[in-house]
């Protein structure tokens, strides 16, 4: 419709699906870092742009965001009282100095990241604060990457701009090995944790290269409690080293320690995905169930050896889908059920439901 029509992708994903997007007409390509290539591009200053490696440094600027809609428009925090807090965003570092196989950003930050001054940071919370935000959700992948950064920032966050809470995401290793932090962050105003624990299972935590086990994780549970902190735990529980009767563990794990209205129902039915340049088409498990290259999903699609499996996330994504206003105690009991279904076993007793989760928690769950 348009030929002379300069057309740039710019992202994580666009950067690992490079060759497929520019085979299509795609003219420009950026991944990590893109702010100033983009800027040059939309001025006319770049010619074909298809930036495959190296992360640039840039000098970061408070974020203009005149024009989006109103932050009221966007998730809230649903906290236990039943009130709610309207929620802004921002970032304190980029990128991740780990290399956890499944994640879309190992391939193209490759162990870097880069902190984002402080002063920027205070003053974008500033700016939010200013336009009715009472709560910021950092949109770091680990906000322990830079430990020292992360305690500058919080420590501004809390004198400067009072009153207003936040949530992070951290690893379980780093929980684990900055818990003398944690205390810090309750005081400074942080009501929860995302951690992306994926599974209990030691091996398939080793496939993934996650970097904790499943006692890591239990610790992890402990100190949070012990430091007053909510921990909401992620999972990717469906991959092909998935077994039947180890779902089941899984959901009775969630269970028995007490973490059911902590967990987003939809963290019970996620897929492992292989994006193009994944570290996990390495592995010859991987390979060995792979199907050819979806564009459509910009994957590689998988089936499992068991059959089952797959009928059973199936089945449980069905169960998140349509439950999505349900409470999460009843949605867990039917996924439960469907478990212990599968696996042929007799049904446990159910767990008794609570009318509304008993932590705070986004009300557009997060997930990778």
């Amino acid at each position: 419709m348009n030929p002379s029509a300069r057309i740039c992708c710019y992202g994580l994903y666009a950067a690992l699906n490079s060759e497929w997007l520019c085979s299509r007409g795609v003219h420009h390509v950026l991944g990590g870092e893109y702010e100033d290539a983009l800027t040059a591009i939309a001025l006319g200053q770049s010619t074909l742009t298809n930036q495959k490696s190296g992360i640039p440094r840039l000098s970061f600027i408070q974020p203009d965001r005149t024009g989006l809609p109103s932050l009221a428009r966007y998730a809230s925090l649903e906290m236990p009282d039943g009130s709610r807090r309207v929620v802004g965003a921002t970032d304190a570092t980029r990128g991740c100095r780990h290399l956890c196989r499944h994640c879309p950003i190992v391939p193209v930050y490759q162990g870097q990241f880069r902190a984002v001054p402080v002063d920027v940071v205070i003053e974008d919370i500033r700016a939010q604060v200013a336009a009715g935000a009472q709560h910021i959700s950092f949109g770091d992948p680990d906000f322990f990457n830079g430990p020292s950064h992360a305690r500058r920032v919080v420590e501004r966050l809390a004198a400067e701009v009072p009153n207003v809470t936040y949530d992070v995401t951290i690893k379980i290793e780093h929980l684990v090995r900055h818990a003398r932090l944690l205390p810090l962050l309750h005081d400074t105003g942080c009501v929860f944790i995302t951690s992306a624990v994926e599974s209990i299972d030691d091996e398939v935590l080793r496939w993934l290269a996650k970097g904790h086990t499943r006692d890591d994780f239990i610790r992890a549970v402990d100190l949070c409690r012990s430091a007053q902190m909510t921990l909401s735990p992620t999972f990717v529980p469906f991959t092909p080293w998935t077994t039947v009767d180890g779902y089941v563990e899984l959901v009775e794990t969630i269970a028995c320690l007490d973490l059911v209205e902590h967990v987003a129902p939809i963290q019970l039915a996620i897929r492992l995905l292989v994006t193009a340049g994944s570290p996990l088409l390495d592995l010859p498990d991987i390979r060995r169930r792979v199907q050819p290259f979806d564009g459509t999903s910009l994957t590689w699609p998988w089936t499992h050896a068991d059959a089952r499996v797959d009928r059973l996330q199936a089945r449980v994504m069905g169960i998140v889908g349509v439950g999505i206003d349900d409470s999460r105690g009843a949605t867990f009991e039917a996924v439960r059920d469907a478990a212990f279904e599968a696996a042929g076993r007799a049904r446990p007793s159910p767990r008794p439901i609570r009318d509304r989760a008993s932590v705070p928690y986004l009300n557009e769950p997060w997930y990778c």
